[in-house]
């Protein structure tokens, strides 16, 4: 009794030394001499088999012992580097090994793999999914760029009959209470799920609290907002009375920098220097876009305009952010719907007042330009919906490049319908604040992507050329031996 105490007890004082903390990672054969001599003494007892039997952690020892080949793989499984320790490990009987099967087990033929026809058919599946969202992200991309930059355009020909760039804000904005019915109708389409117009309102109210929409909360988080939706608007038009729509839309560009310097201070987000660059390079661009017009008055003004517009855009992304988060696609369109409704409430005697005054005075309803206007409003509200529900169907760097790919569209359509010079200022300016906002559009994690690809890269090298060697090396020895034998033959 006592040697078979004392050899279970030093069984036990083995295990126990053997099962490392994943912690603590061996990194030289040194540290792990004492689990070496540990297990010249290991011998398995009949009675740890029994108490192991149902974790069938003896045939891991066994096979762990015996199936090893290597030396390295043997010390990583004896010391449970990095956390392996096979006499834990629970598994079925069919991942066991073939060569510790049991001759009746031998003869059994392997099932098919269909865990790997499941993983191609997985990898096949999300290849079409990527491909689907690169279609989709075109057609986004295409959408935005051309509903941008009608738009644009479009407003620019309405100023030439109607002078009302705060009237033509205010009848665009109203546009926004389609969003939800919009929405509602997409939601009865696409959902299994049916909700009536009044269960789709109230789950969606949710976004602004408990308690939904409140007075409270309508004064504090939704009518600012709608302050800074009608600047934005208004500042990006009034511009378009001073400089060409191609100055407009490439300083429009800038929000996104804007929108990085805010997020650092205000919401404490990442730094990173390639968005500085990215911030200075649009920076730059507005000094040289103001230098290529001379330095005039006119065009001081409206590119202070026009980038007032993009500050404003930038603050209602962060102020969002802030107040209210994240939103899904039926809080969004709830709340642009709410501030149409805010649009056409408080805003609503601001264009009265302005006709009255003759700041914006137009001689009789006949007189409007109502295609140009009702043209400008679709346009936007197009603009508006690929913008914040494109990402349901692709990517969101796709639909951010529409924007900027209405520079050049704009550059080409002010060539043709205006005399604009394109001097190299202007166009040195307009492809810095372009490559600005591309940099902009860069992941987080960059940089970190582009070293594993070097790093790939010079790995796929070094098997290249190892595979080359071990080509080459048996044609050389074979000559050698050609040599060598030939030269026996002549002597």
């Amino acid at each position: 009794m006592g040697i078979i105490e004392f050899r279970n007890k030093r069984n036990r004082l083995a295990l126990r030394g053997m099962k490392r903390s994943p912690d603590v990672s061996p990194r030289r054969l040194s540290d792990i001499s004492p689990q070496l001599r540990q297990l010249k003494y290991l011998v398995v007892d009949e009675s740890i088999k029994e108490d192991l039997k149902s974790s069938r952690s003896v045939e891991d020892i066994n096979s762990a012992s015996i199936g090893l080949t290597s030396i390295e793989e043997r010390i990583l499984r004896i010391t449970g580097y990095y956390g392996y320790q096979p006499w834990t490990a629970i598994y079925n009987r069919d991942e066991r090994p073939r060569e510790n099967l049991t001759p009746a087990e031998a003869q059994v033929p392997a099932a098919p793999d269909t865990e790997g026809q499941s993983v191609t058919r997985c990898c096949l599946r999300l290849t079409a999914s990527q491909a689907r969202k690169i279609c989709w992200g075109v057609a986004m991309l295409l959408g935005v760029c051309l509903s941008w930059t009608g738009s644009t355009q479009l407003a620019k020909l309405a100023f030439r009959k109607f002078d009302a760039p705060f009237t033509l804000t205010w009848f665009a904005t109203n546009w926004n209470f389609l969003f939800f019915p919009l929405y509602y109708i997409g939601h009865l389409y696409t959902s299994t799920v049916k909700q009536s117009p009044r269960q789709r309102y109230r789950e969606c109210c949710k976004f602004f609290g408990d308690d939904g929409l409140t007075v409270k909360v309508f004064f504090t988080k939704v009518a600012p907002f709608g302050v800074l939706w009608t600047l934005t608007n208004y500042l990006y038009l009034h511009a378009l009375r001073k400089i060409n729509t191609t100055d407009v839309s490439a300083l429009f560009c800038c929000n996104k920098a804007f929108v990085f310097l805010l997020s650092w201070i205000v919401l404490r987000d990442r730094f990173m220097g390639v968005r500085i660059v990215a911030a200075i390079l649009a920076i730059a661009g507005i000094v040289m876009t103001t230098y290529a017009d001379g330095f005039h008055s006119h065009s001081v003004i409206g590119i202070a305009l026009v980038v007032g517009s993009a500050s404003m855009s930038a603050l209602y992304k962060v102020l969002f952010k802030l107040i209210l988060g994240s939103a899904k696609f039926g809080e969004a369109a709830l709340f642009l719907t709410i501030l149409g409704g805010v649009n056409f409430v408080f805003f609503s005697f601001v264009p009265v007042i302005l006709y009255f005054t003759k700041v914006e005075y137009f001689d009789s309803i006949d007189a409007v330009p109502w295609g140009y206007l009702c043209g400008v409003s679709v346009l936007l509200l197009t603009f508006n919906i690929l913008v914040n529900f494109g990402i349901a169907v692709t990517y969101p760097t796709l639909i951010s490049l529409g924007i900027v790919l209405s520079v050049p569209v704009n550059a080409a359509v002010d060539h043709y319908t205006s005399e604009i010079s394109f001097n190299t200022v202007r166009v040195i300016a307009m492809l810095t604040i372009s490559l600005g906002f591309l940099l902009l559009l860069l992941p987080e994690e960059w940089d970190q992507c582009i070293i594993k690809l070097l790093t790939r890269l010079k790995v796929r090298k070094k098997e290249e050329a190892a595979e080359g060697n071990g080509e080459a090396g048996p044609g050389l020895s074979w000559s050698r031996r050609a040599r060598s034998s030939m030269s026996n033959f002549t002597h």
